[in-house]
């Protein structure tokens, strides 16, 4: 019988950047009979308001204690290139816009990388169209999709089913497997941790 585990994240929460080389690592390892789905959170709603002091600073001393913790690199230079926004919901938009031409992967890495590496700004649709472009996606269809009302509909489908599955915040991994789910608890920088409780599980 197959298992479905569940990676619920968001494509600009720091943590989840973080984790990213962990969690390739625990899929590269996962047996065959366990498939994998992506689901968006939704972090942080539209918005055209500056980011207030208060959340920047909450953001940055993120990027902090994740460098700190598990060595991951930032840019800060986006802090100073960009008017920053607590919206996220657009690039959650544009890894469903991805997904539907078969690139959600690729997108997600994508954001990460503009976003932590290159200091751009994924809460631009015009940042999120260009990485399309880069993945030569097709982009008219990728132009139509990002804010139209099917994937937007799409969106708040997957903020309800992450809701549904947990309320522990990005990343979580939900293990449903016998018609049960199971939080996994996860380790950032070690695979076989995560690897061990769903083998458990299964077994």
């Amino acid at each position: 019988m197959t298992s479905t585990l569940y990676y619920i994240h968001d494509p600009m929460c720091s943590w989840c950047y973080g984790f990213a080389p962990t969690w390739q690592k625990i899929m590269d390892q996962l047996p065959d009979d366990i498939a994998v789905e992506y689901v968006v959170g939704g972090l942080a709603p539209d918005s055209d308001e500056p980011m207030p002091e208060a959340t920047t600073r909450m953001v940055k001393g993120a990027w902090h204690k994740i460098n700190e913790m598990l060595g991951t690199e930032f840019n800060f230079d986006f802090w100073e290139n960009n008017t920053p926004r607590r919206s996220t919901y657009p690039a959650c938009r544009a890894v469903l816009a991805a997904r539907a031409q078969g690139y959600e992967k690729e997108m997600i890495a994508a954001i990460q990388t503009a976003y932590y590496r290159h200091a751009l700004n994924p809460s631009d649709d015009h940042v999120l169209i260009g990485l399309a472009d880069e993945l030569s996606m097709g982009i008219e269809k990728f132009k139509s999709d990002l804010n139209s009302d099917e994937i937007n509909q799409e969106l708040m489908g997957q903020i309800m089913l992450s809701r549904k599955l947990t309320h522990r915040g990005f990343p979580s991994l939900v293990l449903a497997h016998n018609g049960n789910h199971h939080f996994i608890e996860h380790d950032y920088l070690d695979a076989d941790v995560t690897l061990s409780k769903v083998d458990k599980i299964i077994s």
